[in-house]
C-alpha cells in the first residue's frame, strides 16, 4: 500500500495532466485539511528520490498553501504554532540546497511569510543567514543571498514608515558587516578563478547577488555602513561594468553571468542616480562613459538585450537629473547617441521577425502593454523622450534627419520605413501612453495628422503591403487616437474594420484592438465617439466574424489564447446596448455559452475570461428580459456546471452574472431553478474562498426580497443571519455583511425580525466599541436609517430600533444617536444614502414615541440635522449605475486571490424607497399629514422645542 507521502506525490504529478488536473486539485483541497499538510509537501522537495516535476510541483503546492493558510486577516497564525516553528527550521536549508527552478517557488514562500512574521516574529532569521555564508563554497553562499534577496526586495516598492525603518535598521545591524566582507571576499574569489569556467560563473553569479542586496538595503536611504564604504563600493562597480573574459566570448544566445552582473550593477546605478546625487553626483561622469562604452561594445544578440535595456535606463536616469543632462545638449552628441544607440536598438532584428511569425500573441503583447519593459526598443524609446524633455527643439531636428532619411529608403525597404515609423513615434508622443485615450500631449514640433496621410495612411488602405507596415499603420491610429476628431476618424474607422480580414494574426488583433479603443472613447461631455447608430450597420458582421477569429481551433488553450479579440467583443456589446438585439444576440448568446463550455475544463488566461465573462454581464445587462433571448434558461446550464465542478476561477464571475439576472427580472419571485442556488449559497464551503463573499453576499441580497415566502415558510432566515454574523466578523468582509442584512431588512416585517434584532444590534454594537473604520461607522448609520425609516411600513420604525437597543443596557441609545448616527448621516456623500437620512429623519419626527417624550432635545438635534439634508435636497438618478461601463486594467487585477468585479454587472447605490423621488415635497406632504393624523402635536412640538432660525426654516414644509 502506497504510503501517505506517495499519495501525496501522485496526486501532485496529476495537476500537472491537463485530463486530470481538476479532479486532483480538488483532491489536493482535501488533502490540504489534514494536519502537518505543509511539512509533507516539503518532504517531497527535499526527496532526491522524486522526480524534479513531482519536487517542483510540491515547492509550488506548498507556496501556494502558505499564501492563503499561514496567518488570518489580523496576522494572527491560522496553522498550530509546531508547525510555524517546524517551517521555519526547514525551508531555509532547504531552499539553499534546491535547483534553482525550486529555490524560485521556495523564495516566494519564504517572502509571503516573512511579510507577517519577518522580523520580530522570526528575529533569528537574518543571524541565520549569516553563520550559512561561505567563502569558499558559492553554492552554499549563492543559495543563501538568494533567501536574503527573497525578503529583502519586499522593501523597495513600499512607503517609508517607522516599521519599515526598524526592520531595516535590524538587518543592516546584522547583516551589513559581514556583506561589506563579502564583497570583497566574492571579488577575490572572481579574481581566483578567472581561468575556471564553472567557479567563475559561480562567483560572478554570487557578485550579481550582492549587487542586487545592494540595492534592496538601499532603496529606502542609504544605510551608514554603505555610505561610509561608498568610495571603495563605486571602485567594485568600476571594475565590473568594464569587466570582461574571454572565457564568455563564443556564447551566443542566452546572458551569461557576466551580462546579467552588469545589468545589476546598471540597475544599482540607477537607484544611486536617481535617489543620491548628493552622495553620488561626483562618480556620474565616469559611469556615464563606462555604460556608453559597454554600450557600443555590445552586439545585437539576444543575450544582450537585458544589458542594453538597463544601460539604457541609467542614461536616462543621467538625463532627469539637468546638471548630468547638460553632457547631451550638444546636436553632434545627439546625432552621435541616435547613430550609435538608438537606432541599433529601434530597428527590426531577425529575432523580432521570428517572434512575429512564430509566436504572434507574444510580439502583440510585448509590443503592446509595455511587457517589453527589458526591451531594447522600449528602453531606447524612454531614452530619447527623456532627451526630448529637456531639449526638445535640438532633439526633434536630429532625429528627423534621420527620420527622412529611412522614409526614402522606405519607398524600397520595409524595414527602413518601420524605423522611421517608429523613431516618429518616439519623438511625437509626449508623457505616458494612457490606455484610455493614447497620447494626450504631442511634441509641438511635429504634425501628427500630416505624417500619417502622407506616409502612413496608404499601407492601411493597399492590399499587397507588408505585414508589418500594416501593424505600424494600425499602431500609429492606435497610439494617436486622442489627437484625430470625429471626421477624421470616420475615414479611418473603415479599413480599419476591413483589417480584421487580414489572414495574419498580427495584423487582425491589432485592427481588434484599435477598433475596441475607439469605440471607448468618448468626448468631452462623456459621450461616445462612435455611438450605437454609427456602428449599427456593421455591428453583426464584425461579431460573428470576431467569434469566427476566436473559435478557429477550438482546443481550451488556444480558443483563450486571444484576449483582444474578446475585449473588443465586449466592447461592441457595451456600445451596442439593447441594438445587439437587432444584430444577432441568439447567435452571440450562443458562441459566448459554446465558449464557456470549452474554457471551464481548463481556465488558463484570466485576461480573456474576465472579458468573456463581462461580455455575458452586458449581454445580460441590456437584453436579460428579451423574451427573444430566454436568457435565464440559456445560461442555467453552463454556470449550474461550473458551480457542480467548482472551476473556482469561473466562480466569482457566475454569482455576480445571477445576481444581475435576478435584479433585473421584473417578477417578485425566484424564477424557477434558482430556489436550488439558496441552499448551495447558505453551505460554509463557497463562502472560505475570499474571492467568492462579495459576489456570493451580493447574489444573497438579491435573492432574499424574491424568496420571502419560502425563507419564512422554512424557517431559513436564521441561516441567513449566521452568514451575516460570520461577515461582520472579518475585517475585510464587514461591508458584505451589511449587504445581506440591509436585504434582510428592507425584506421582512418588524415581526418576524423581532427574534433575532436584538442578536443583530448586539452584534454590530459589539464591533463599535473596537474603534471601527468610517466605512463600518457608515454602514451602521445606514442600517439604522433603513430600520427607522420602515415606520408605517414594514411596522419597525426609529421605536423598534430603540427598544432593542436598551434590551442590551439601559441609556446606551443616546451615546449612540449622538456621536455615531447624526454626525455620520452629515457626512453622507451618496445622494442615496442623504435620501434615506431625510425619510428617517422625517418619520422619527413624525411617528416616534420615544422621541415624542423621552428625547426631547434629540426631537430638536433630529430636526436640525433633517433641515441640513434639505438645503440640498438629494436627487437619485433612476437606473442601474452609470451609462458607460469602463472595464478594470486588468493588469490591476490579482487573479485568483482576491475578487475581480464585472463592471458590466455593476449595480447603483440601492434606493430603498425608489417611488420616493422628490424628497422636500414629499417631506413637506408627510409632515402635514401626520400633523393632522395626531391633532396638532408637530406644529406643538415645533414651538416648543426649536430655536426661533430651525422654526423659519420649517415653516415652508409645514405651510
Amino acid at each position: 500500500m502506497a504510503s501517505p507521502l506517495d499519495h501525496l506525490a501522485q496526486l501532485l504529478n496529476a495537476t500537472l495532466d491537463a485530463q486530470h488536473h481538476r479532479k486532483a486539485e480538488n483532491a489536493l483541497k482535501e488533502e490540504a485539511k489534514k494536519p502537518k499538510y505543509s511539512l509533507s509537501l516539503l518532504s517531497i522537495v527535499s526527496t532526491g528520490a522524486q522526480p524534479l516535476k513531482t519536487r517542483l510541483a510540491a515547492a509550488l503546492a506548498f507556496k501556494n498553501f502558505i499564501r492563503h493558510n499561514y496567518v488570518d486577516e489580523e496576522g494572527n497564525y491560522k496553522l498550530p504554532q509546531d508547525e510555524v516553528q517546524a517551517i521555519k527550521q526547514e525551508l531555509v536549508g532547504l531552499m539553499i540546497s534546491s535547483p534553482p527552478t525550486i529555490q524560485t517557488q521556495l523564495g516566494e514562500a519564504i517572502s509571503i511569510i516573512a511579510d507577517s512574521d519577518f522580523w520580530e516574529r522570526w528575529d533569528t532569521l537574518t543571524q541565520d543567514l549569516v553563520n550559512r555564508l561561505s567563502n569558499t563554497d558559492y553554492k552554499a553562499t549563492n543559495g543563501v543571498l538568494e533567501v536574503a534577496h527573497s525578503i529583502f526586495v519586499r522593501w523597495r516598492p513600499l512607503f517609508q514608515s517607522n516599521d519599515l525603518n526598524r526592520e531595516i535598521l535590524h538587518v543592516v545591524g546584522i547583516f551589513g558587516e559581514p556583506y561589506i566582507q563579502m564583497l570583497s571576499i566574492v571579488d577575490g574569489q572572481i579574481e581566483a578563478n578567472k581561468d575556471n569556467a564553472s567557479a567563475l560563473k559561480g562567483w560572478l553569479e554570487t557578485m550579481s547577488l550582492l549587487i542586487r542586496l545592494l540595492y534592496d538595503l538601499a532603496c529606502q536611504d542609504i544605510p551608514p555602513i554603505i555610505e561610509t564604504h561608498l568610495q571603495p563600493i563605486t571602485v567594485l562597480l568600476h571594475k565590473y561594468i568594464t569587466y570582461s573574459n574571454p572565457i564568455f566570448d563564443g556564447e551566443e544566445d542566452e546572458a551569461t553571468p557576466l551580462e546579467t552582473l552588469k545589468s545589476d550593477i546598471c540597475d544599482a546605478l540607477q537607484l544611486f542616480t536617481n535617489k543620491y546625487d548628493d552622495d553620488f553626483g561626483q562618480y556620474v561622469q565616469e559611469f556615464t562613459n563606462n555604460v556608453w562604452n559597454v554600450l557600443s561594445s555590445v552586439g545585437p544578440e539576444k543575450r544582450y538585450d537585458s544589458l542594453t535595456s538597463k544601460a539604457l535606463q541609467f542614461l536616462t536616469a543621467v538625463a532627469s537629473v539637468r546638471r548630468h543632462a547638460e553632457i547631451f545638449n550638444n546636436e553632434q552628441i545627439l546625432g552621435t547617441i541616435v547613430e550609435k544607440v538608438v537606432l541599433p536598438n529601434v530597428a527590426l532584428r531577425e529575432s523580432d521577425i521570428e517572434m512575429f511569425e512564430d509566436e504572434p500573441i507574444e510580439f502583440i503583447r510585448r509590443d503592446l502593454e509595455g511587457s517589453d519593459t527589458d526591451s531594447r526598443r522600449r528602453a531606447a524609446t524612454d531614452f530619447l523622450r527623456k532627451l526630448l524633455d529637456n531639449f526638445e527643439p535640438l532633439v526633434t531636428q536630429v532625429v528627423f534627419r534621420y527620420i527622412n532619411h529611412y522614409l526614402s529608403l522606405g519607398k524600397t525597404d520595409w524595414k527602413a520605413k518601420d524605423t522611421a515609423v517608429y523613431l516618429f513615434l518616439a519623438i511625437a508622443a509626449k508623457g505616458a501612453v494612457t490606455a484610455a485615450q493614447g497620447v494626450k500631449t504631442v511634441n509641438s514640433f511635429v504634425n501628427v495628422v500630416e505624417f500619417f496621410e502622407q506616409n502612413i495612411a496608404a499601407d492601411l488602405l493597399t492590399e499587397g503591403t507588408e505585414p508589418i507596415s500594416k501593424v505600424d499603420a494600425i499602431k500609429y491610429l492606435y497610439t494617436f487616437r486622442s489627437q484625430l476628431n470625429k471626421d477624421q476618424w470616420a475615414s479611418a474607422i473603415q479599413p480599419l474594420i476591413q483589417n480584421l480580414a487580414s489572414p495574419n494574426y498580427v495584423v487582425y488583433t491589432y485592427a481588434a484592438i484599435a477598433v475596441e479603443r475607439v469605440l471607448f472613447l468618448t468626448d468631452e461631455q462623456g459621450q461616445h465617439l462612435f455611438p450605437r447608430s454609427d456602428i449599427q450597420p456593421y455591428a453583426k458582421d464584425l461579431l460573428e466574424h470576431l467569434f469566427a477569429l476566436i473559435e478557429k481551433d477550438t482546443s481550451a488553450a488556444k480558443l483563450q489564447e486571444n484576449e483582444f479579440l474578446m475585449r473588443c467583443i465586449m466592447r461592441v456589446i457595451i456600445v451596442m446596448k439593447e441594438g445587439v438585439l437587432d444584430c444577432g444576440a441568439e447567435s452571440v448568446l450562443n458562441h459566448l455559452i459554446s465558449i464557456t463550455n470549452v474554457i471551464k475544463e481548463n481556465p488558463s488566461n484570466p485576461r480573456f475570461y474576465y472579458y468573456h465573462f463581462e461580455a455575458i454581464g452586458a449581454l445580460v445587462r441590456y437584453c436579460s428580459n428579451s423574451p427573444k433571448l430566454n436568457m435565464l434558461p440559456q445560461l442555467w446550464t453552463p454556470f449550474v456546471a461550473i458551480l457542480n465542478e467548482d472551476v473556482s476561477e469561473f466562480v466569482p464571475f457566475v454569482f455576480q452574472i445571477f445576481a444581475l439576472l435576478l435584479e433585473l427580472n421584473p417578477s417578485n419571485q425566484v424564477p424557477g431553478d434558482f430556489k436550488m442556488l439558496i441552499e448551495a449559497v447558505l453551505a460554509p464551503g463557497p463562502w472560505e474562498t475570499r474571492g467568492n463573499v462579495p459576489p456570493l453576499s451580493r447574489f444573497m441580497a438579491a435573492i432574499i426580497p424574491k424568496a420571502a415566502e419560502e425563507i419564512k415558510a422554512e424557517k431559513k432566515l436564521e441561516p441567513f443571519l449566521a452568514i451575516f454574523q460570520r461577515l461582520l466578523a472579518g475585517k475585510k468582509t464587514d461591508q458584505n455583511a451589511f449587504d445581506i442584512l440591509e436585504a434582510i431588512v428592507g425584506t421582512f416585517p418588524g415581526d418576524v425580525l423581532e427574534p433575532y434584532f436584538g442578536t443583530v444590534v448586539t452584534l454590530i454594537f459589539t464591533k463599535l466599541q473596537a474603534s471601527p473604520t468610517d466605512s463600518y461607522k457608515s454602514r451602521v448609520a445606514r442600517l439604522y436609517h433603513l430600520v427607522s425609516a420602515r415606520a408605517g411600513d414594514g411596522n419597525m420604525g426609529a421605536d423598534f430600533f430603540i427598544k432593542h437597543a436598551e434590551g442590551i443596557q439601559l441609556n446606551v441609545f443616546t451615546p449612540f444617536y449622538l456621536t455615531v448616527i447624526l454626525p455620520t448621516t452629515g457626512q453622507f456623500a451618496r445622494p442615496v444614502d442623504r435620501k434615506l437620512g431625510v425619510i428617517s429623519y422625517t418619520k422619527t419626527l413624525c411617528e416616534s414615541e420615544a422621541f415624542a417624550q423621552r428625547y426631547q432635545k434629540g426631537w430638536g438635534f433630529t430636526c436640525n440635522n433633517l433641515l441640513d439634508l434639505l438645503k440640498n435636497p438629494p436627487r437619485v438618478a433612476a437606473g442601474f449605475g452609470d451609462d458607460i461601463v469602463n472595464e478594470a486594467d486588468v493588469d490591476d487585477i490579482g487573479f485568483g486571490v482576491g475578487f475581480t468585479p464585472l463592471n458590466t454587472c455593476k449595480r447603483g447605490p440601492r434606493d430603498d424607497f425608489p417611488d420616493i423621488v422628490e424628497v422636500d415635497k414629499w417631506v413637506s406632504q408627510y409632515m402635514k399629514e401626520a400633523n393632522q393624523r395626531h391633532n396638532g402635536t408637530l406644529v406643538r412640538f415645533v414651538e416648543e422645542r426649536l430655536s426661533p432660525e430651525a422654526k423659519t426654516a420649517l415653516a415652508p414644509y409645514l405651510a
